[in-house]
């Protein structure tokens, strides 16, 4: 276990590296986040320690890393350099490496699950517009994604089956592809649950997720879900998290096919629809990282009150004051100095009522 008053590095300075530095301070952590434009960010108004620097800079990172006792991300395209870099430095990186690469391409992604016997909608990967071409027809209603990079809907492309592949291609860009036949699904849910060192595992309830535009838009803890699903999805994450001798908290999304669950894609880190986790749960999803990549024991992760999280995307974050004087509302803002269009500013939790 290691002691309160030691260092944890977070590779990223964004709000989840942000959260995750109050949970640390919370528990007795000096906190070092490394990232560019560090001083400026969120996660270093809140750090002990600010590295201002590039994630391909493997110097500057296992420099960063030997300032560290342990090291954690807060985001999956952390460079394969990078977390080799922290390795050369001697230190521990918590999720590992392993974690990282089977995340941050998604047809390796999709064949993990298929090895793990983890259901995915079909899939096709996609090299070119020759394979885009022989793929739509069979395909056909389906979602064109780059492998790397894309979050919160960019890099992706909705696709009927008669589109000119080379057209869609050049306008998508980001090569290479994979093609995802459209799930038909009753909802979209997630699962976050944690790994210590001594492989033991603590599940949240599941939630379940409204998008806009690709962007979580609300979340609800605990989804209204049978027995079945929240088995379907604790057994799923639970093949991945032994799979990869996993250390942290790692979240999986789904769709829900009428009962039966797909895996959509996998977050090896604190996710946005964890976040209510802070005022509805026994323990945090922040907490819980940082206790897992400390080598401290786990808490129960317990839903103590439903509730539902609104995250405020964009211009949304003008009604802050409205919100602030709402009593029911728990609000959290990012410290983020520009609203833009797509951009995660805060996020609001309040009691869920059926």
């Amino acid at each position: 276990m290691l002691e309160p008053g030691r260092t944890i590095g977070i590779l990223g300075v964004g709000q989840l590296g942000r959260m995750l530095a109050s949970a640390a301070a919370k528990l007795g952590f000096k906190v070092a986040v490394y990232g560019p434009e560090v001083e400026k960010s969120p996660a270093g108004q809140f750090a002990t320690i600010r590295v201002d620097g590039a994630y391909e800079d493997a110097a500057a990172v296992e420099a960063f890393a030997r300032g560290c006792d342990v090291v954690t991300y807060e985001f999956e395209n952390v460079p394969a350099s990078t977390a080799a870099a922290v390795t050369k430095a001697g230190v521990e990186l918590r999720p590992n490496a392993r974690a990282l690469e089977a995340s941050q391409e998604r047809v390796r992604e999709k064949n993990l699950f298929r090895k793990l016997k983890i259901g995915t909608v079909d899939f096709w990967p996609i090299a070119d517009a020759r394979d885009l071409a022989k793929a739509l027809p069979k395909a056909g209603p389906s979602i064109l994604k780059t492998c790397r990079f894309g979050y919160d809907g960019k890099g992706q492309a909705r696709l009927q089956g008669d589109e000119d592949p080379e057209a869609v291609l050049a306008e998508l860009g980001g090569g290479p592809w994979i093609l995802e036949a459209m799930a038909r699904f009753e909802r979209e849910v997630s699962l976050v649950a944690a790994r210590s060192v001594h492989g033991e595992i603590a599940y949240f309830d599941l939630c379940e997720n409204q998008h806009k535009h690709g962007i979580l838009a609300r979340s609800v803890i605990p989804a209204e879900a049978s027995a079945s699903v929240k088995e379907q999805a604790r057994e799923a994450v639970r093949k991945v998290l032994e799979h990869l001798d996993y250390i942290g908290v790692l979240t999986v999304e789904f769709f829900d096919c009428d009962g039966t669950l797909l895996a959509n894609e996998m977050a090896p880190r604190v996710h946005n629809s964890g976040h209510h986790t802070l005022e509805a749960c026994s323990v945090s999803q922040f907490e819980q990282q940082i206790r897992a990549v400390a080598g401290w024991p786990l808490r129960d992760a317990e839903t103590v009150r439903p509730m539902e999280m609104l995250n405020l995307i964009g211009e949304e974050i003008e009604a802050w004051d409205e919100l602030a004087a709402d009593p029911e509302v728990d609000l959290t803002l990012y410290g983020k100095r520009e609203a833009r269009p797509g951009r995660k500013m805060g996020h609001a939790v309040r009691p869920w009522r059926k």
